[in-house]
């Protein structure tokens, strides 16, 4: 990735960008047959364009044509070498147009255009990169018999998916999804969050430029009613990977068992935990990643670590070091590269983030700069997922406190641990119930490593690594009778 640009010359590329306006659809931009909506740019409240949404007949057109290309083969009977070589040109065609799309993310989404160039679009092409050199390299599997059978375990491209992505992330989450889906043989529908829908629909048209098939990656922009409850009720749909609120999951559940029973993998909320124990070096070093874990794409973050349970002992110290780290941390206009906090997503989310503060931190227009509250781990703000740029502070006595507390919420997506001893931070580790748990870091391990929640954090499944291959796809078993039919031994 190139230099940073200055804030005029990003806003000079915000001026000259042709937005999609309608659904792709079969290979091509197509009108949606639902209500027409405005997507807004949240630093400045003023619409970027007009996009046509889509409906329930959409749908429905969406999946005849996803299924007409997966049962032609066309992508899906493919050797996994020339899927590989076509996600390989979709990297490069997001190389090449990667400065149009961090602007478009940023303008979008009201994220910083520090992290769009920095993180969002490198790590968007890493992920569809892995997953496509992953193709042609994962063995199916034999198991032990006899001398008169052979056994194939083999995996197959469960089919039609279905991909429900938030709008925190937009390009990384799109990325999580069509990655492996795409690399497994199957054919997706997304139907990206209505507050964000430019950039999904700009790399379905670099897709289909980069060769893949008409039907295989389709984009129907709309809203949760028209778009994202016929997919998760359509009986031809084999499979929804979601990522978002655990309120609109729980849905999904109701709408496979109410349907054909389709195969639900679930990404939800976090109220995730950053323990410190009494022997943490280098505090300094810890507020780093204190503030960064807590702050980062402004608390709109799954994994964010929005409780800070800290030993008493080295409570002071380590608030005086955070404080201090966070006056570095500029809000402000997306895209300034100097601004760590961007714009909060919409009116609606900054309410709801806003009746979390108190009077004299509600920020004005769409920005909440960061704050930090001490808290009793029974407070309202240390158990709801707030999704903004809030830290709660929680006091632990000990260090056996401070992993009880980690543990008091439904959620179970992430925690980190901090301390000197290895010993203690295993242990913390294995006790702590999460998908992920860092040591002595924030972070969430890299594309490799599998990625989702326990308790209301997750279901059915994981993202990243090669396990997000195996959520796409069907498990087969062949067993081939080899004995002899003149022997009489094969029956049965």
């Amino acid at each position: 990735m190139s230099d940073l640009l200055t804030q005029a010359e990003y806003q000079a590329i915000a001026q000259s960008l042709d937005f999609p306006r309608t659904a792709f659809i079969d290979g091509k931009y197509r009108a949606g047959r639902g209500a027409r909506f405005a997507t807004i740019n949240p630093a400045t409240g003023k619409d970027l364009v007009e996009i046509s949404g889509c409906n329930a007949d959409d749908v429905d057109f969406a999946v005849g044509k996803a299924r007409e290309a997966f049962e032609q083969g066309h992508w899906s009977k493919l050797h996994p070498s020339d899927r590989k070589d076509v996600l390989i040109r979709l990297c490069k065609l997001i190389t090449r147009n990667r400065r149009e799309l961090a602007v478009m993310e940023s303008l979008d989404s009201g994220k910083p255009i520090l992290d769009c160039e920095t993180i969002d679009v490198p790590e968007t092409i890493h992920c569809i990169k892995w997953h496509a050199e992953a193709a042609d390299k994962i063995y199916d599997q034999t198991s032990p018999t006899g001398d008169d059978a052979i056994s194939m375990i083999v995996r197959e491209p469960i089919g039609v998916v279905g991909a429900v992505l938030p709008w925190n992330f937009p390009l990384m989450m799109l990325a999580w999804k069509i990655g492996p889906a795409l690399a497994a043989g199957c054919s997706v529908i997304v139907k990206p969050a209505e507050q964000t829908s430019l950039t999904a629909l700009r790399i379905a048209e670099l897709a289909h430029e980069a060769g893949v098939p008409r039907g295989v990656l389709q984009v129907l922009p709309g809203d949760g009613p028209s778009v994202g409850e016929p997919l998760g009720r359509h009986m031809d749909v084999d499979m929804v990977s979601f990522t978002g609120s655990t309120e609109t999951g729980r849905r999904f559940l109701h709408y496979a068992a109410d349907s054909n029973l389709k195969k639900i993998v679930l990404e939800c909320g976090g109220k995730n935990p950053a323990v410190v124990f009494d022997d943490a070096e280098n505090l300094d070093h810890v507020a780093e990643h204190v503030v960064n874990a807590a702050f980062w794409n402004a608390g709109q973050n799954c994994s964010a670590a929005s409780r800070l349970i800290v030993h008493k002992s080295v409570k002071a110290a380590l608030i005086e070091r955070i404080e201090a780290r966070l006056r570095d941390w500029k809000t402000g206009d997306p895209l300034d590269p100097a601004t760590h906090i961007g714009a909060l997503i919409d009116a609606e989310h900054c309410a709801k983030v806003r009746s979390f503060l108190e009077t004299g931190d509600k920020g004005e227009g769409p920005y909440v700069s960061p704050v930090l509250y001490h808290v009793s781990k029974d407070d309202p703000k240390a158990i709801e997922e707030i999704f903004g740029p809030v830290l709660c502070v929680i006091e632990a006595a000990s260090n056996d406190e401070a992993i009880e507390i980690a543990n008091q919420t439904n959620y179970g997506l992430a925690a980190s641990v901090f301390t000197a001893n290895t010993r203690q931070a295993i242990r913390a580790a294995r006790d702590i119930r999460a998908g992920t748990v860092t040591v002595n870091c924030y972070g969430e391990g890299d594309i490799a490593t599998p990625f989702g929640g326990y308790k209301q954090s997750g279901f059915g499944g994981r993202d990243n690594g090669i396990h997000a291959h195996d959520q796409f796809t069907e498990l087969k078993t062949i067993w081939v009778d080899l004995s002899d039919p003149a022997s009489g031994d094969n029956i049965g």
